[in-house]
């Protein structure tokens, strides 16, 4: 597991997608970090825990968004 600094207007589903190239892993986000469960838009320098990617996470994507 690894941290992620927010930046001013962050948002879980942008997190997730930077991240993971995947803003539906967003609740893998939020149910690592409880604290922040009611945050919509982060304000600057928060700090996250950051879950490894599952993975088979790249199955959830639609066909055109897949590496490869």
């Amino acid at each position: 597991m690894t941290t992620y600094r927010t930046l001013q207007g962050d948002t879980w589903d942008g997190i997730a997608f930077k991240l993971y190239n995947n803003a539906h892993l967003m609740t893998l986000l939020i149910n690592a970090n409880p604290e922040q469960a009611g945050t919509v838009v982060f304000s600057g320098n928060v700090i996250l825990n950051v879950p490894d990617k599952p993975t088979n996470a790249s199955e959830t994507l639609p066909p055109w968004r897949r590496e490869g």
